[in-house]
């Protein structure tokens, strides 16, 4: 961190040392140990912590760098598989502790996939402190190790490998408080939603119109004058992700029901999935999920926020958030651009931002929209867009800690002011909040990230 700018991200030459007869450090490992310093503030890290699914998958990057396909195989191999190898006994003939952690993941029934069950071991893994020990073992496994590719994995390269294990042991000395039932989502996103806990009464009917789709329980209506529309503690759109503990993951159509029926008068303890995020707007991963349910029911009208959502929603003046096209786009204040010359890397940023301050041109209402493989930035009143560049094209992201926390801004090849130049370009921006700034600048970071490292994979 340098000045006042809090940057994420950088792939430029900063990535190297100042001496030619130093061997260059991994842009990876740069980002994470960013990501760590983050996180360790003396506090207890909670889900609700911003820097936690960053620093989550840059350890699952890091995990699957280097990672080499089986040759003739259908199955895609992820480093779930590599953590599965490792099950062993201690001398008593007793399951190890790192044991019990795999066979913990490998039982849950709320996860579907390599990804998602790799996501929770690493969850797990934090909570327990057990982190350091798992990649240790998996470095004296040499049947496993080898799966990895020498060239490109950060695990069989020497030089890389003691900084990365200093980082974890960084991380095991941290007090992590992380709800491991909410865990429904983690086969498609590290983001996870709000989960909470329905207690209804003994009564004769909940009365919840159920919608089973993509394997999850949807509450489409709530009868009028039934328990559930008294209590007005679910809502529609939310998701029955247990009842009484049983998990409805990938449940078939009727399976809440028969549970329901089977538990007529007794006390229900209902797990809940909010289809809100913490911040009040629609949780991403259910954004096409819930486009899909109104395209079957036009008369769907999605439930009002939680008293706590509503209070966060309340405190915005103006809409900071829209959809397009099932993806959430940010509107922003586009605060201008600058040339800033022939180097891009995260350290200009904290001179790059006033320069383009200092220009005072007028600024914009503007769509930042980021997608899967490029973020565009349009105009929101007339439609044209200002400018459009794909995340490998990024060299840095940061935001401004000097005068205005709300400021963010970016470095790219791109120099609209000298077109044939092949220098760096600082584009500057404005949020909402602070929160909702560390957010954009967190996705821009991991989505570049995700670009650049599956590609090399």
């Amino acid at each position: 961190m340098t000045g006042g700018v809090v940057c994420l991200l950088s792939k430029t030459a900063s990535y190297y040392s100042g001496t030619s007869n130093m061997a260059p450090k991994d842009p990876l490992l740069g980002t994470l140990k960013l990501c760590v310093q983050n996180l360790s503030n003396g506090e207890l890290v909670s889900d609700t912590n911003p820097h936690l699914a960053s620093c989550c998958q840059l350890l699952e990057l890091v995990l699957r760098k280097g990672l080499q396909q089986p040759v003739l195989s259908l199955v895609h191999r992820d480093y779930w598989q590599c953590f599965e190898q490792l099950t062993h006994h201690d001398a008593c003939g007793r399951l190890s502790a790192l044991s019990l952690i795999v066979d913990q993941t490998r039982v849950c029934r709320k996860l579907l996939s390599a990804q998602g069950r790799g996501r929770y071991l690493l969850r797990l893994a934090l909570i327990r402190k057990a982190l350091p020990q798992l990649i240790t073992h998996l470095l004296h496994t040499p049947r496993v190790l080898e799966w990895y590719s020498p060239e490109m994995s950060i695990l069989r390269n020497e030089e890389f490998v003691e900084p990365f294990m200093s980082l974890l042991l960084v991380l095991s000395h941290m007090e992590f408080k992380l709800d491991m039932k909410n865990c429904s989502f983690l086969d498609e996103s590290w983001l996870l939603p709000v989960c909470e806990t329905y207690e209804v009464v003994p009564c004769r009917e909940v009365g919840m119109v159920l919608r089973y789709l993509s394997g999850r329980v949807f509450v489409l209506n709530l009868m009028p004058g039934s328990q559930a529309h008294v209590d007005k503690f679910i809502s529609p759109g939310d998701i029955i992700d247990e009842i009484n503990g049983a998990s409805l993951r990938n449940s078939k159509n009727g399976q809440a029901g028969v549970i329901l029926s089977r538990l007529k008068g007794c006390p229900l303890s209902i797990g809940v999935l909010r289809w809100r995020a913490q911040d009040g707007t629609v949780y991403r991963p259910l954004i096409k999920l819930l486009q899909a349910l109104r395209m079957e029911d036009p008369t769907l009208q999605l439930g009002p926020a939680t008293s706590q959502q509503s209070a966060t929603t309340n405190q915005k003046n103006s809409p900071s958030q829209c959809l397009k096209e099932g993806r959430i786009v940010y509107i922003v204040q586009f605060l201008g651009k600058a040339n800033i010359g022939m180097y891009g890397g995260k350290e200009v940023l904290q001179h790059a931002i006033p320069q383009v301050l200092q220009k005072n041109q007028p600024s914009k209402e503007v769509l930042l929209d980021m997608k899967e493989t490029h973020l565009s930035c349009t105009e929101r009143n007339s439609k044209s867009k200002l400018f459009e560049h794909h995340y490998p094209e990024i060299s840095c992201v940061g935001r401004f800690g000097q005068t205005d926390y709300k400021i963010f801004a970016f470095c790219t090849a791109d120099s609209p002011e000298h077109p044939q130049s092949t220098g760096f370009c600082c584009v500057a921006l404005r949020a909402s909040t602070i929160k909702e700034c560390e957010e954009i600048v967190c996705r821009i970071g991991e989505e570049q990230l995700r670009t650049l490292y599956t590609s090399n994979s």
